[in-house]
């Protein structure tokens, strides 16, 4: 019994590890704060669903950071403007629950062994300064944050408003910014302050936060200002950015054929249709929202503190089979030595019927009585 226990609980610190791991506070976006005050990304976990149909992408990001800032903000690319929404955060752990690995029970060897906020109103007026080269198309508070969803015309003109609003940026944020303000990406400002008493904390969580745009291509913004410096002065060394991505079959994810990406399926397949209704509940998302059938593809990516050479994005992948991660083996007694507890209610079962069996054999010779070999015969 006690052998049979220690088995579940050594077959249960796996999965919980797992668990704390998969749903820690974790897309890739250009962290700034103010001059001196490094700030990097940490873990990332996202939740990605894309409608091929309509050409959506529901953007859903857990993010935690590293700072020695009292406040920061962070930058999100879109080729498009976004609606922004506060997510229900229980998606993440509903979604590491799907995706934890099976629990095999095999015997034993012989030898042992949030609300969101109100959305602007349709065709809302962009709020623009006149003469300004900047145009904040909205802004509200969402999960949180003080959010604003600029336009710019270039990336100095960026960089002035955003130094304007109390930070100061360095020529490598103006450098990570160009690309997206040439193609006419929209940038999604998201001011973040720490809590009275956090001031000295460098880790900071953030809450779940939805971004839905349109987009011909699904992606995740993954390029970033270098940060490899930044990333030393704050003694980080390793992150892990895990996506699962919700479409209508299995992708992939690319960079360049240059510098293919590092990440790595670790769980794909199909959704339930009951799995599918619950994750839109907890997305809080209409049950319409996104294809008619659901296939999860999770990835795993141990990112590095390095300049990303482009976006993150994906495609349907060539290859449709399911992956699952390896088993865990839960090892249960077979055919080996019987049970001790077992044991204990066997003896006590059959204890009186082995005594009065041992009187009745035993109680001639107490007696001292001379039993024949035909009494014996007889009283069997």
């Amino acid at each position: 019994m006690i052998r049979r226990l220690e088995s579940i609980l050594l077959a249960m610190i796996p999965v919980a590890c797992f668990l704390v791991t998969a749903a820690a506070p974790t897309p890739a976006c250009c962290p700034v704060g103010p001059q001196g005050k490094p700030v990097v990304n940490a873990d990332q976990t996202v939740v990605i669903l894309w409608d091929p149909e309509s050409k959506t992408e529901h953007f859903i990001r857990q993010a935690s950071f590293k700072s020695d800032a009292a406040d920061f903000a962070f930058l999100i690319p879109t080729p498009n403007e976004p609606e922004l929404a506060e997510s229900g955060n229980e998606a993440f752990p509903f979604l590491a629950k799907v995706t934890a690995p099976e629990i095999q029970k095999v015997p034993r060897p012989s030898a042992g062994a949030g609300c969101a906020c109100s959305s602007p109103p349709p065709n809302a007026v962009a709020l623009t300064a006149e003469g300004s080269d900047v145009t904040l198309l909205s802004e509200k508070k969402v999960a949180g944050f003080n959010a604003q969803v600029l336009e710019a015309t270039s990336a100095a003109a960026l960089v002035a408003w955003l130094k304007d609003h109390g930070y100061e940026f360095s020529p490598e944020v103006e450098a990570w910014v160009k690309p997206y303000v040439e193609q006419g990406w929209k940038i999604t400002a998201l001011k973040v302050a720490k809590e009275e008493g956090q001031q000295a904390e460098k880790q900071l969580g953030a809450a779940a936060l939805r971004l839905s745009f349109k987009t011909d291509r699904p992606l995740f913004p993954y390029r970033e200002p270098d940060p490899s410096k930044a990333a030393e002065a704050l003694n980080a060394s390793q992150r892990l950015l895990r996506i699962f991505f919700v479409a209508d079959k299995r992708f992939q994810g690319d960079l360049t054929k240059e510098s293919p990406w590092t990440g790595s399926v670790a769980w794909s397949d199909k959704l339930s249709a009951d799995k599918k209704t619950e994750l839109l509940k907890h997305l809080t998302l209409p049950e319409t929202t996104g294809p008619s059938e659901f296939w999860l593809t999770e990835f795993e990516d141990y990112w590095p503190y390095k300049p990303a050479p482009a976006d993150l994005y994906f495609s349907a992948d060539a290859r449709q089979e399911t992956v699952k991660r390896p088993p865990i083996i839960q090892y249960v007694s077979s055919r080996g030595p019987m049970d001790a507890t077992l044991l204990g209610f066997l003896a006590l079962a059959f204890t009186p019927w082995v005594w009065q069996r041992w009187k009745r054999w035993n109680q001639p010779q107490r007696l001292g009585a001379i039993v024949s070999p035909h009494d014996l015969a007889g009283r069997q």
